[in-house]
C-alpha cells in the first residue's frame, strides 16, 4: 500500500492499521484538525454518530473524524476529561465505549485487533499520573553556593556511610549556623 501522510507520526500510525478501509480520505485530512504539536500515536476505524471514520489516538486527546464529501464529523475526548474506556469485542469487531466528562461515547465497529489494542494504550494513557512541571531553580545569593556546596559534600558523606546520622546532624547545624 502507498503513503498515506507527509507526517511521520500519521503515516506510522497508518501503516499499524493496514489496510485503512475507507479511512485514506480522513487520513489525508487528519493534520488539518490537528493542535499544533500534537502528534498521533495509533489510528483505527470505526462508526460513531451516523458515520464511519477515523478514531485517531494522539498525545492530547481521542478524535473522530468522519470527512465525507457532503458532510464532515469531528468529535475530540481531552485526555484529561477521559475517566475510563471499555472494550467489548466480537468475533471480528467491537465497541469501544469512551466515558468522559460525565458522558459515554460508543464507537463501533472498530476491528477487533486495533480495538484491543487501541483501548489499551488508552487505558495506559489515562492511569499515567500527570507529569509535574520541573520545579523552577532559585539562584543562590552570593555567597551561598559555598554553603550549597558544603551541605552537598555532607549529603554525599552521610549517604556513603563516611559519618554518622549524629555526626551529619551536628556539621549540618554548624554549616547553617554560619550563614
Amino acid at each position: 500500500m502507498g503513503k498515506f501522510s507527509d507526517r511521520p507520526d500519521i503515516e506510522a500510525a497508518a501503516q499499524k492499521v493496514k489496510p485503512a478501509i475507507g479511512a485514506k480520505r480522513e487520513i489525508t485530512h487528519l493534520p488539518t484538525v490537528l493542535w499544533e504539536g500534537e502528534t498521533v500515536d495509533m489510528l483505527a476505524t470505526g462508526a460513531y454518530g451516523g458515520g464511519v471514520g477515523l478514531v485517531a489516538l494522539t498525545d492530547r486527546r481521542l478524535i473522530f473524524l468522519k470527512h465525507g464529501i457532503l458532510s464532515q464529523t469531528l468529535e475530540d475526548f481531552p485526555l484529561g476529561n477521559i475517566s475510563s474506556v471499555q472494550w467489548t469485542g466480537g468475533m471480528l469487531m467491537g465497541t469501544l465505549a469512551v466515558y468522559a466528562s460525565g458522558n459515554k461515547a460508543d464507537i463501533k465497529n472498530i476491528p477487533k485487533a486495533h480495538g484491543e489494542a487501541l483501548s489499551s494504550r488508552l487505558r495506559m494513557v489515562i492511569s499515567a499520573p500527570p507529569v509535574a512541571a520541573a520545579p523552577t531553580v532559585v539562584p543562590a545569593p552570593a555567597g551561598a553556593s559555598d554553603v550549597v556546596s558544603r551541605l552537598a559534600t555532607l549529603d554525599q558523606l552521610r549517604v556513603a556511610g563516611a559519618i554518622t546520622d549524629q555526626e551529619y546532624q551536628d556539621r549540618r547545624a554548624a554549616i547553617l549556623a554560619s550563614i
